[in-house]
């Protein structure tokens, strides 16, 4: 499993129309082969910072069955107007306890 974790900084007084696309937007990632789970938050300290979390099956999955499809250009068409600034993508795995 990988974990996506992207930092997205949205325009001050924008937080509750970006929640609203978000939640419209969310569709087009729900049921993409190899997305186990979805989940996005905002910041207490800092309201205008979310932070999506998405589990894939694979880097991969993510890349080539979501990020290079149209499913990927109407997520972006739908929250990217918002954005301050490109989000901070990476991703994660988890690290093996004994």
């Amino acid at each position: 499993m990988v974990l996506e974790v992207a930092l997205i900084d949205v325009a001050p007084g924008q937080e509750s129309d970006f929640a609203t696309a978000y939640r419209s937007a969310v569709k087009e990632l729900i049921g993409v082969e190899g997305c186990r789970s979805v989940r996005m938050t905002q910041g207490i300290e800092t309201p205008s910072r979310f932070v999506l979390l998405v589990e894939w099956d694979s880097v991969e999955a993510h890349e080539q069955n979501f990020r290079a499809t149209e499913r990927f250009a109407r997520w972006r068409a739908a929250i990217g107007p918002y954005f301050a600034g490109p989000p901070h993508v990476e991703h994660f795995t988890d690290v093996e306890t004994e």
